[in-house]
């Protein structure tokens, strides 16, 4: 929309060709503007005669945070391995901690990615695992995982792409879904002898399992280390730098180790350009403060 530096059309009436740059938008003070400071980039539709900036339709639209704020946020959350925690946006950047908050999660909505391709297309190997970390509100602490949040990770080995799903249980008839809808019928799935894998394991041209509980990890090509190293980055940012999560917003944090984890060095992406990457994901989202506080 803004190559060259001028939209190609209005983002509020969609008519192309009528947006004109004005030089200077003065402001009469108002709560968002108390001293009424002239507002710069404000472009104006003449077909509707709507007055819009950059921001609009993007996660940074009616953010009164500086530009400058909002891009050095997105390069210190891109570039630390395990994330950074809202305290520490809010001591580095000088705003408060509910803004830095807000700001962390509207930036992990940008990291968010809807990956179509299925995995392990070409008959490549799929790594499944699950794993278990912190505890599901209203559950009684119990000696087995029963009461934790759980999630479910794809690796595909060839693309060394990661997909993460929060899921309610580990129930065979909530992970079969998943698997049917992101993986590819001819791709060889690996995971571990956990007994719900076994049924749709089937379905898929090959299913490989590696049997834990009697120490083996490693059979050939077959092993689930790569998405256990994987959830080992995940839980070090969780419990280390994060420490604390809700259930409604774990979603968030796995789009944002998803994200990180698919655009590594390893795959050839340094932190400028997976900063580029997720401000560009910025585009058509948009997170208000009552949505995140539901999830």
């Amino acid at each position: 929309m803004w190559a060259g530096g001028k939209p190609s059309h209005c983002p509020l009436c969609s008519v192309e060709g009528k947006a004109n740059k004005l030089a200077v938008q003065t402001s009469k003070p108002s709560k968002r503007n108390p001293e009424g400071k002239p507002v710069y980039g404000v472009w104006k539709c003449y077909a509707c005669r709507g007055k819009f900036t950059v921001r609009k339709g993007t996660i940074f639209e009616e953010s009164r945070l500086e530009l400058h704020l909002w891009l050095q946020a997105a390069f210190l959350m891109c570039s630390s391995k395990k994330g950074v925690s809202a305290n520490q946006l809010h001591r580095t950047l000088g705003v408060t901690l509910k803004t830095a908050w807000f700001l962390s999660h509207r930036l992990r909505e940008a990291m968010a990615e809807g990956i179509l391709n299925p995995f392990g297309a070409g008959g490549g190997a799929v790594e499944v695992d699950e794993t278990f970390i912190g505890r599901q509100k209203g559950k009684p602490k119990r000696r087995a995982y029963h009461h934790k949040m759980k999630v479910l990770t794809l690796v595909d080995r060839d693309t060394r792409r990661a997909k993460s799903f929060v899921v309610d249980n580990t129930k065979p008839a909530t992970l079969a879904p998943i698997l049917r809808a992101n993986l590819a019928r001819e791709a060889r799935l690996m995971t571990d002898e956990a007994g719900y894998y076994l049924h749709v394991g089937r379905e898929f041209a090959e299913h490989s399992v590696v049997h834990h509980g009697k120490d083996e990890y490693v059979r050939g090509d077959v092993f689930t280390n790569t998405a256990e190293g994987f959830f080992s980055v995940f839980k070090r940012g969780m419990k280390g730098v994060y420490q604390h999560c809700q259930e409604k917003h774990l979603h968030r944090y796995m789009a944002e180790f998803d994200f990180r984890y698919n655009h590594r060095v390893a795959n050839g992406v340094n932190d400028k350009v997976r900063a580029e990457l997720a401000l560009k994901g910025a585009r058509g989202k948009r997170l208000l403060y009552r949505d995140s506080l539901v999830g």
